[in-house]
């Protein structure tokens, strides 16, 4: 019989991977029933935590990152650093945004020294490139994906886009307003289909037919925000609120809004995604949706641990956490 996995441990249990992890790591913020359906489902299949191998072919992970200077990347690579140690490894981190990045060298540059797993982060990217680092490395490889990126022949960690798009577009709507503009990412990225979608269910969902003159797609940047949001707010009939698809674009909304002399939120109320740390020096500070990053780097790192420990188990593997808003003091209620 194949040995089990925690998948199998949370399918039992009717819970998520992340949840059985911090059961059988002794973390808090478990509830006890939660906790006494997973020890049973452990005790059921016989589950053993991995233990580490006794001679790790060189003890790191690497992660490739295609920015280093986004604020969502600066949590990222903390939780990343945190989850490497945590599972035992050290980390390597590369941007691939470099002026001078090659992928060929650097897979060369793997292949000399070795590396026990690989994290990608990456907006965009080759898909049969990628694959290939697998094949040519034969180490387990992991897409951290904040972007929604999917492979079904990789290992993926995400959140979940589309429930983050409705719980943002929901919250402008409960708060009264009918006219609410979206700011989404590249349109080629699955993260802006995701948040876009949650945005149409939001509105289906109030009975609300939503402008599709209210909807840009931009770079996740804030000239992006600024640019577009400058748009919606220049038309004859402005939307009293925007959700943009990342911190930074909300940023960039703000700079419109206040060469406009628009108030936020008196004017305009505004929600972000990421929940990076801009938010909180924002004024004022940033309603938005949380990704839980942290969450998300340590499961990327988990599964390569657990490859490099169960060997053979099955590839493909999709993670998705949940996304939370975050409510501060960028929106507001609609005065009629």
């Amino acid at each position: 019989m194949p040995r089990a996995t925690l998948a199998d441990v949370a399918a039992a249990a009717g819970v998520s991977v992340p949840t059985v992890s911090k059961v059988l790591s002794g973390k808090k913020h478990v509830s006890a029933a939660t906790r006494d359906k997973v020890l049973e489902a452990v005790r059921a299949f016989g589950y053993e935590a991995p233990r580490p191998p006794s001679t790790p072919r060189v003890g790191m992970v690497d992660l490739l990152i295609d920015g280093l200077g986004s604020p969502w990347a600066q949590v990222l690579i903390k939780g990343a650093e945190r989850a490497a140690a945590r599972w035992g490894f050290s980390l390597v981190v590369t941007s691939s945004a470099r002026a001078d990045f090659d992928l060929r060298r650097w897979i060369g540059i793997m292949r000399k020294r070795g590396t026990d797993g690989i994290v990608l982060v990456l907006s965009r990217y080759n898909k049969d490139e990628i694959a290939a680092i697998g094949e040519l490395l034969h180490v387990p490889l992991v897409l951290l994906d904040p972007v929604g990126q999917r492979d079904p022949r990789m290992s993926t960690v995400g959140a979940t886009n589309w429930s983050g798009g409705v719980m943002a577009t929901t919250h402008l709507l409960e708060l009264g307003h009918t006219r609410v503009g979206f700011i989404g990412g590249p349109l080629d990225v699955q993260c802006t289909l995701d948040r876009y979608e949650g945005y149409l269910a939001a509105h289906r969902t109030f009975g609300i037919d939503p402008d599709s003159e209210l909807v840009r797609y931009g770079d996740f940047l804030v000239s992006g925000g600024k640019r577009f949001g400058g748009e919606l707010l220049d038309r004859d009939d402005p939307p009293t609120a925007i959700f943009a698809g990342s911190d930074l674009q909300a940023a960039g909304v703000y700079q419109a809004a206040a060469e406009r002399g628009v108030r936020v939120p008196g004017d305009l109320s505004v929600v972000g995604f990421d929940d990076s740390p801009l938010c909180e020096m924002m004024s004022p500070p940033l309603t938005t949706v949380r990704q839980p990053l942290d969450d998300m780097a340590n499961e990327a790192v988990r599964l390569i641990f657990e490859e490099l420990t169960h060997p053979g188990g099955p590839a493909g593997t999709r993670i998705e956490l949940a996304t939370t808003l975050i409510v501060r003091a960028s929106t507001e209620h609609q005065v009629p």
